[in-house]
Parts: structure tokens; sequence; C-alpha cells
């Protein structure tokens, strides 16, 4: 398996992976969306520099060119910069008629969000998601960030599970749409430099 930084040709096998968090959310917005519009948004905003590598990174995890993973977060202060790609992307989208998709905010002050991760459910029980989140700390060092942080819903305890096995700790609760959510953290231990002596 590799796991690498995603390109805007990752976007068409990053859509589905995407959408299935969405499904689990079960936002009451978008409960009378076409399942083919909201994958074209998905799929439109895998393709911008800023959801790729700029204000926030994707990262994917690939088995034979296949992508069989994804994780997708960002530092806090962009939050509203990329909540309002989703938003520009579904006004322009049939499907989401004159109610264009306006994202909640998940984010702690100070924390680089996993906003995102999911592994597709062929490839679930592998280890994928725990080496997606073991390879996030590089991304997160890269932006200058020592603290990432996640929601987890109430009624997944199995992720739950594998997130404090990955040193998360919950740090709070949000509720997100009509689900409540644990809010947890992982700061990350600075490196230490070795002494020449």
């Amino acid at each position: 398996m590799i796991i690498r930084e995603a390109t805007a040709d990752d976007a068409g096998q990053i859509a589905p992976l995407i959408n299935l968090i969405f499904d689990e959310m079960q936002l009451d917005e978008l409960e009378d969306v076409p399942d083919g519009d909201l994958l074209k948004v998905i799929r439109a905003a895998y393709q911008t520099k800023d959801y790729l590598s700029g204000k926030a990174t994707t990262v994917v995890a690939v088995i034979n060119q296949k992508i069989v993973g994804v994780a997708f977060g960002y530092p806090d202060k962009y939050e509203a910069d990329v909540d309002e790609i989703m938003t520009k992307l579904s006004a322009h989208t049939p499907g989401f008629g004159d109610e264009p998709l306006e994202l909640e905010s998940e984010t702690f002050a100070g924390e680089w969000y996993l906003d995102s991760i999911a592994v597709d459910p062929d490839y679930q029980g592998r280890g994928i998601g725990g080496q997606l989140l073991a390879a996030l700390p590089r991304y997160v060092k890269r932006d200058g960030m020592a603290t990432i942080g996640l929601n987890v819903d109430f009624a997944n305890p199995g992720a739950k599970k594998l997130y404090q096995h990955h040193q998360y700790q919950v740090v709070g609760t949000m509720t997100i749409g009509d689900h409540q959510y644990y809010h947890m953290q992982h700061r990350l231990v600075p490196e230490r430099v070795a002494m020449v002596g």
C-alpha cells in the first residue's frame, strides 16, 4: 500500500469515499439532493488546489492503483475558506436548488482538523485507517501545527476506540446536524534533536 498526497486526477475515486461520510451524518439539508449531484460537488472540490495541498491537505491510501482510503484536513484558521468551496460549488449544481450546502463549524481553536477519514468498505479491517492516521503528523507539522483534532459520532464506538489507540483523547462534545460527536485531539510530541558531543 502507498500513502501519498492526492492529485486532481484522484477526485473521481475520492468522491464516493467522502460521500460515505455524508451518508452517515444524515444531514437534513442533503435529504433531497440527488446522490449524483452531491458526488459531482465533492469531485469538483477535490480537484481544487485548496483541497489538495493549499489551505487543506488530502492524503490517499492506494492499493494496485485503486484509492482505498482518504484523509482530509486543514488548520482551523482555514475552515471557513475550505467550507466556502463546497458552498460555491453546490450553489451552481441544480440538485441543491436555492439552498447551497452550508457546513457547520466543527473545529476547536489551535488545531489541525481531520475533517474526513474514510476507507472503502471492501478494504475495512486491514489497518488502512490506522496507517492514514499515522501518516498525518508529517502534514500537520508541515503546516506548523502541533495538535490534530477530529469528531467521532457517539454512535460509532469502534472509531472512537481506533482514535484512542492512536493517542487521541476526548476534549469536548459537539452537535453536527442531528448527531452528537466527541471532539478528540492528539497532541504531537516534539521531535528530539540528537545532541552531538
